[in-house]
């Protein structure tokens, strides 16, 4: 009877706290690896970090001043020597360590590694970044971070800027509208594409921009938004009548820079430009960004007046993906399928969306549409995203490089919400007054009667 007691006295706060553990690493990862994973990877990672090295391959011979040394100090045996490791930085998701390359080293030798360095130190996933010429960084992410995305509460933002899902590394995945003008959004119904334009659209409406929307389903995607739209066109008949306005505002744009480039002898040269970010700021034109939703519907025709009139449209947008960056017109292109097969001009136009994001797609064609002319080998991970996983998507651009992100979750309602309230940043565009959506005025709640209480008498 005593060992039993004993036992129990023992065990149970053991057992329960072993269950505690794994309750907070399967619903909290968060908080079991800033508890117990960050020291556990971090004494793995000192302990082992020579021999893990070695294993690698990432070791090199001892200089010879090194060999000299060694054998007038000391017996021991002379070594290969690891990369020079830095300061073990803890974040909220992982580690931090910078390593500086050995000579005859370079970065790809390190990321080739990075499989068996994640599962050397039991973490995550081991991302590989270049700092400088000679200096990586290993980003150790502690756990899967895209399981239930948390968006930092530091995201490098600006006016162009919108962070809109998290990468797979943790950090922050941003739409850079000036660094990257021009996107095609692809994916099936209920993947999650429609949460990726929610956040474009809510990080854009507290900024000085004109949001215009085509969205060729009845408006059911962008109608909710109207309030902080300029314009929006919810049939093919309304979008032909739109995009020309677009074209004509971007040739007056272009007048505007023009008049500006009359270069005269009093002109200093950092006053000269060939976009709207040169002109003075009083000058410069509101940035207008252009959300085209189910970009199929414009290329479907059914009779010979739909041909010309798809015609002219899918002209006209390429038009605006080819000359609209320096005007300060950005196109957000989305749909399920965007191919040859849709008609004349969707490959051309296709070239001109620098951006790629590729959610959950019904078949492995429509991600080499999205992926594969600027990244074969991301078209194999945009078909692995599981249907249960709404929101996953691969983001690529033409460099090459792509990576796995994910959208948090955001209501219609509280998307609606933010466009309300920022309905009064709606900039003064005559030009697209026509096409600016009726907003059907809130109705004002009665207040509710209040009862008096009654005095309290002797």
């Amino acid at each position: 009877m005593t060992d039993i007691a004993t036992f129990l006295e023992v065990g149970g706060p053991v057992a329960a706290l072993g269950g505690g553990a794994a309750y907070a690493r399967a619903k909290h990862p968060a908080v079991y690896w800033s508890a117990v994973g960050l020291p556990v990877s971090t004494a793995r990672l000192l302990g082992s970090y020579a021999s893990v090295m070695e294993a690698c391959g990432l070791t090199v011979a001892p200089s010879r001043l090194r060999v000299l040394a060694v054998k007038a100090t000391t017996n021991r045996e002379i070594r290969p020597v690891p990369p020079r490791r830095g300061i073990i930085r803890p974040t909220t998701t992982g580690l931090r360590i910078r390593l500086r390359l050995a000579p005859g080293q370079e970065p790809a030798d390190v990321a080739a590694s990075a499989e068996r360095l994640r599962h050397a130190w039991g973490v995550h996933a081991v991302y590989v970044t270049t700092v400088k010429p000679g200096v990586v960084e290993l980003r150790l992410v502690g756990y899967d971070v895209l399981r239930r995305v948390r968006m930092p509460r530091k995201a490098d933002s600006g006016h162009l800027r919108i962070p809109v899902a998290l990468r797979e590394d943790a950090t922050p995945f941003v739409r850079d509208y000036r660094a990257m003008p021009h996107q095609l959004t692809l994916g099936a119904t209920l993947s999650g594409k429609s949460m990726y334009l929610r956040h474009l659209i809510t990080g854009l409406a507290p900024r000085s921009v004109a949001l215009v929307g085509i969205d060729c389903k009845r408006g059911v995607e962008l109608a909710p938004f109207a309030s902080r739209l300029s314009a929006l066109a919810t049939d093919p008949e309304q979008a032909a009548e739109l995009l020309p306005v677009l074209v004509k505002e971007m040739e007056d744009r272009y007048d505007l820079i023009k008049a500006r480039q009359g270069i005269a002898p009093d002109i200093p040269d950092e006053e000269i430009t060939s976009d709207i970010w040169g002109l003075p700021e009083r000058e410069r034109p509101t940035p207008i960004v252009l959300f085209v939703d189910e970009v199929a519907e414009l290329f479907l025709v059914a009779t010979r007046k739909d041909e010309e009139r798809r015609d002219e449209m899918v002209t006209q947008l390429i038009r605006l993906a080819q000359l609209g960056r320096a005007a300060g017109i950005y196109l957000e292109v989305c749909g399920q399928r965007f191919g040859a097969e849709l008609g004349k001009g969707a490959t051309m136009l296709r070239a001109q969306l620098t951006g790629r994001v590729c959610h959950r797609v019904n078949d492995e064609a429509s991600a080499k549409m999205a992926l594969g002319d600027i990244a074969p080998e991301a078209v194999m991970a945009a078909c692995a995203i599981a249907p249960e996983r709404p929101g996953l998507a691969v983001a690529g651009d033409t460099s090459g490089g792509w990576s796995r992100i994910r959208t948090p979750y955001l209501s219609l309602g509280d998307a609606a919400e933010i466009c309300r309230d920022s309905a009064h940043l709606v900039p003064d565009l005559p030009a697209l007054k026509p096409f600016r959506p009726h907003v059907p005025v809130r109705p004002i709640e009665a207040p509710a009667p209040q009862v008096q209480p009654r005095p309290i008498t002797d």
